[in-house]
């Protein structure tokens, strides 16, 4: 095949095959971080599609690439709320904010580029970027987030930074969530070192306890962040709609890309999810969606304190839909899942080491595990029988 070199980098999601396991009746899977169906809106969809339909001709017409201009404004609304200041024309709509990390790394990154991460980040992140060829430098993280100064270390070397993604709200796949204070911090060094920040918050709307923390992009002076919203998880997935929220110049870039990739999103669904966010109550919505994740994730972290041996330990999230397990130093859990959890227990997780960028120096002794689209039940039996056999396998 006479392919360009750029597809030698584009690789298949790790996650995708082990997905191929939720097809497996006897096994329980934590892999994936898909929505609950059953929460889905679905009578209210189908409602308002009927609405459009019969009401809106120009539903069925092309539109503008930075998207409809009253979702626009709906959005641009929500984010006030949030703090940011921002009008229709800071928003440009997106085919989920995976588009926006696509476009983030065309407009930004030049083969060599230097890009930022946290470790461990999102590997749709990182599946993303690596078509453009940057080179990635991994920022650790602790229980408030990315560490500020081990950014500032990196950042006093000399190295030219092109951005740091981030992902503040209940981190994939840590499930931690970036202090107030840490994210002032963050604006301040990318206005004294010159780089922009790509704030990735797919799960903001989903926090079960904890006092909510402003967006990055709130405390932006100078235009230098870029926030990544969705309604995937809020709404739902198959809508494929999502937001950034940036500089007006910023923002007509991504227009302009988008008018390259795909034109601009379904004209239909943009309206459709503007006028189910006029007629019906949204926010209690995602109040509902809200407590039935709550109890998902207490039952899989009771779970997880009355089963597994003390020498792992695990992340509490505030919201989100992840936990992240660290087992003891020397402990494979790639390995140990192939080998011994599969066979032994049919339980699923994903393997820590998918989520660095750097695979030769990288901890082997993490799992990320989802509770959000499990029944109750399931994730009881499966951290149950994960518990079991951990317990048996470490002594």
């Amino acid at each position: 095949m006479n392919y360009s070199k750029r597809m030698a980098l584009v690789k298949p999601s790790a996650i995708r095959e082990l997905h191929k396991l939720e097809h497996d009746p006897e096994v329980i899977s934590f892999c994936g971080g898909y929505p609950d169906a059953s929460l889905f809106p679905v009578e209210n969809l189908r409602e308002t599609y009927q609405s459009v339909i019969s009401l809106d001709k120009l539903a069925f017409q092309y539109t503008h690439s930075q998207g409809d201009a009253t979702l626009r404004q709906q959005i641009a609304d929500k984010m006030q709320a949030e703090g940011v200041a921002c009008d229709a024309d800071n928003i440009v709509v997106l085919q989920g904010a995976q588009q926006g990390l696509d476009f983030a790394g065309k407009m930004f990154i030049d083969e060599g580029d230097t890009v930022l991460i946290e470790a461990p980040t999102f590997l749709g992140a990182l599946i993303a970027f690596n078509t453009y060829e940057p080179h990635y430098i991994g920022i650790p993280m602790d229980s408030q987030g990315i560490d500020p100064d081990a950014l500032e270390v990196v950042l006093k070397s000399g190295q030219a930074v092109k951005f740091l993604y981030t992902i503040p709200d209940f981190q994939n796949p840590a499930g931690v969530t970036l202090s107030a204070d840490r994210r002032r911090r963050l604006v301040d060094l990318a206005n004294r070192y010159d780089f922009y920040i790509v704030e990735d918050s797919p799960y903001r709307d989903m926090r079960y306890s904890g006092a909510s923390v402003p967006p990055i992009k709130s405390f932006d002076s100078q235009g230098r962040v870029i926030f990544l919203g969705s309604f995937s998880k809020s709404l739902v997935p198959g809508l494929r709609l999502g937001w950034a929220v940036a500089d007006k110049e910023i923002v007509q870039n991504f227009a302009q890309l988008k008018q390259a990739a795909d034109t601009q999103c379904s004209t239909i669904n943009m309206k459709v999810a503007s006028a189910y966010l006029k007629t019906f109550d949204h926010a209690s919505h995602v109040e509902n969606i809200v407590r039935h994740y709550r109890h998902k994730r207490d039952v899989m972290m009771n779970t997880i304190a009355d089963t597994f041996p003390d020498s792992v330990a695990h992340t509490n999230p505030e919201g989100g839909m992840f936990t992240w397990l660290t087992f003891p130093a020397g402990f494979d859990a790639d390995q140990f899942l192939k080998a011994t959890l599969l066979p032994r227990a049919k339980v699923a997780y994903v393997p820590g080491v998918h989520f660095y960028a750097d695979t030769s120096h990288m901890p082997v002794n993490n799992a990320r595990l989802s509770f959000s689209a499990c029944t109750d039940e399931a994730i009881a039996e499966g951290v149950k029988r994960m518990g079991d056999v951990l317990r048996s396998y470490l002594g």
